[in-house]
């Protein structure tokens, strides 16, 4: 079987092209030699079951430890009825995972099953199947999400913990360590059981250890994977280029940076080609942006179901305003759990630029659906001849538009989602053969720049709200600087001016200005106010 990258389930080193996260293991191996209790909470597909199985065949390899990896997915809801259902279904899955390598223990366990009433039983027969294995015992569980709804799952939960204190104090024998992994952190699973506020922070499990450990991956990591994958299949590759570029784009999220490596080789490189070309990873961006997973709808079936959350990930990526990192407020909790944000030197962010493209085209594409806009932006009208993009008459187009369409509610509507309209706009003239990336820049001017690739051409656009003549020459020099970042003479800008004066807020203008301390370095930039 030819080794392949990896998008669903576990992934397996014998089968799959994997990042080296040996350091991480090593760092989870210290929790467990401490005998810590904790939980793995990470956003879907983030490689928490991956770690779990290589967690799993590392403690097998150490003769002191007898590890026990389960799950309570796919066993049905009737387990979860009485204490005394519950009790024997846990230990037959212990049963079923020891059955193989350790049949003494499985067929102890077959016999006290039948004996189980409650969990205080359970709790004995945990207590007898520690001694009997003399070893360290080390209990997983994964996938705690589709228990967590359950009361009788969290008080099996403090029955563990339970023993826990017990057997710091020596009155009890229990499992060594144990690992809990899903999206939810177990405080947050008593939550959605319970909302009244003297249980909301009671968590059956404050034993629990912090896991710091960063399940992302970085540059040097994801060079692992790329240096296995050239090694296997004898491809040519800029490892610094591409490996910089994956984490650029994906902040190192597992499964964004395995699915775009799988479009580059099973979609984009030809067959029998033995090169990877730098242009294939905005390509694989372009594809996976296209592309409809279970990953990107749950990013969007999160965001839709709390209007709320919804509202804070519009404030950061299309308003471009700043928002503390507070993980005590709920909705920063929340959008940090779905792993939709992050915290950047203690500012919230989205969690990688993938995201922020997804967010930007789908909100873009609400706005886009409920307007005239396809009657304005035929896309054979904004190309020349020599098929490059004429981004002077597509401004030219969308003031008109605006004029014709929203001079009655230009403020009200502008300030709100004036830069999605643009981004609406656009999006089916570029579609197709160009590529468009957007990032807001924070300040005072709250800069919303697009720089778009087109028939192998960059233009770069930037979109202002008027705040007066001083942050608007500011805004030109910002412009002229980021312009001389990529060579480029000329850039466009798109002024959004609730001015009541019309000539203002309908002007068309380019102005040329010299950037830097180099003689005759100008850069002519196109203005339309709308």
């Amino acid at each position: 079987m030819k080794k392949r990258f990896n998008v669903t389930g576990t992934c397996i080193p014998e089968k799959h092209y994997m990042v080296d996260i040996s350091n991480k293991i090593k760092k989870i191996m210290n929790l467990i030699e401490n005998e810590e209790y904790f939980v793995i909470n990470r956003p879907r597909q983030y490689g928490k079951t991956t770690t779990l199985f290589l967690l799993n065949k590392k403690l097998k390899s150490e003769e002191q430890y007898l590890p026990i990896k389960i799950s309570f997915e796919g066993i049905g809801d009737s387990v979860f009825e009485n204490e005394k259902s519950f009790s024997r279904a846990f230990l037959q899955i212990v049963e079923r995972n020891l059955i193989l390598n350790n049949k003494n223990l499985s067929g102890f366990l077959e016999e006290e099953r039948v004996k189980i009433q409650n969990l205080n039983d359970l709790s004995n027969a945990i207590t007898k199947l520690v001694m009997k294995a003399d070893k360290k015992v080390v209990l997983m569980i994964d996938e705690v999400d589709k228990s967590s709804n359950n009361q009788l799952f969290l008080s099996f939960l403090g029955m563990l913990r339970n023993k826990y204190l017990l057997r710091n104090e020596q009155e009890d024998i229990t499992f060594h360590s144990v690992i809990l992994a899903g999206v939810h952190d177990v405080k947050s699973l008593r939550f959605k059981i319970r909302s009244d506020e003297e249980h909301k922070y009671n968590s059956p499990w404050n034993i629990a250890s912090e896991f710091d450990v960063d399940m992302s991956f970085s540059k040097e990591e994801i060079e692992t994977m790329m240096d296995e994958y050239v090694k296997d299949k004898g491809v040519k590759l800029d490892k610094e280029y591409f490996s910089e570029r994956l984490h650029f784009y994906t902040s190192g999220y597992p499964f964004l940076i395995s699915k775009l490596c799988k479009i580059i080789d099973e979609k984009i490189m030809p067959e029998g080609e033995l090169e990877w070309k730098k242009e294939y990873m905005d390509k694989a961006v372009k594809i996976l942006l296209n592309d409809d997973n279970t990953n990107f709808q749950s990013l969007i079936k999160n965001i839709e179901n709390n209007s709320k959350l919804k509202e804070m990930v519009k404030s950061l990526i299309i308003d471009g305003n700043k928002i503390n990192y507070n993980i005590s407020n709920p909705i920063i909790n929340m959008g940090m759990l779905y792993g939709i944000f992050k915290n950047e030197d203690n500012s919230l962010k989205i969690n990688n630029r993938i995201y922020e493209q997804l967010i930007y085209d789908y909100m873009s594409s609400l706005i886009e659906t409920s307007t005239d806009v396809g009657f304005y932006n035929e896309k054979s009208n904004f190309i020349r001849e020599d098929g490059n993009l004429d981004v002077k008459k597509i401004f030219l187009k969308f003031q008109q538009f605006m004029k014709h369409e929203y001079s009655e509610k230009r403020k009200s509507f502008l300030e709100a989602d004036g830069r999605l309209l643009f981004l609406a706009f656009i999006s089916p003239i570029i579609n197709g053969t160009g590529f468009a990336f957007k990032e807001v820049q924070g300040g005072e001017e709250k800069r919303f720049d697009i720089v778009i690739t087109y028939n192998k051409k960059m233009y770069i656009l930037e979109l202002k709200i008027w705040h007066g003549e001083e942050y608007h020459k500011k805004g030109l020099m910002q412009l002229g600087e980021y312009l001389d970042q990529y060579s480029l003479d000329q850039g466009y800008l798109l002024i959004f001016d609730f001015r009541k004066s019309k000539g203002e807020s309908e002007k068309v203008d380019e102005v040329n200005i010299n950037v830097g301390s180099r003689e005759k370095n100008i850069k002519n930039i196109v203005e339309v106010y709308c």
